[in-house]
């Protein structure tokens, strides 16, 4: 396989997961941060363009950055996320009200999602930017 064609399956991949993180946005099923993560690796190796258009972009790009860079994700940033988890999985439970089962479903993803968020790397408190 020669690396053009390579590249335009790679930049394909990378727009999918990105149109996943997109959706996560909406769903609360669907974490948007990871799938920009693989997106952003996918893209550094087949579009820079592409690539900086992720790390430059102004909602994501310095978790993007971060991660890239250091591996971290900053405390900030796991207490929005753990927020919303939380308002959006308390949304779907409640609308769900007469249906136990799927209840207890959306509790048991609500505290995967949040067990495994909570044990992402954290950025040192040195690290941090004042702001």
């Amino acid at each position: 396989m020669n690396q053009r064609f390579k590249n335009h399956i790679l930049i394909i991949i990378g727009w999918f997961f990105v149109l996943l993180g997109l959706v996560g946005v909406l769903l609360p099923i669907l974490p948007t941060t990871p799938f920009m993560i693989i997106a952003a690796g996918l893209f550094s190796r087949s579009s820079p363009r592409f690539h900086q258009m992720l790390l430059n972009n102004r909602w994501f790009g310095e978790v993007l950055r971060n991660w890239e860079e250091h591996g971290v994700v900053s405390r900030h940033i796991k207490m929005r996320a753990t927020l919303l988890i939380a308002l959006t999985f308390f949304i779907s439970i409640t609308i769900l009200y007469q249906h136990l089962g799927l209840q207890l479903m959306l509790v048991g993803i609500a505290f995967i999602l949040l067990f495994f968020l909570w044990r992402l790397k954290e950025e040192a408190k040195d690290n941090i930017n004042p702001t």
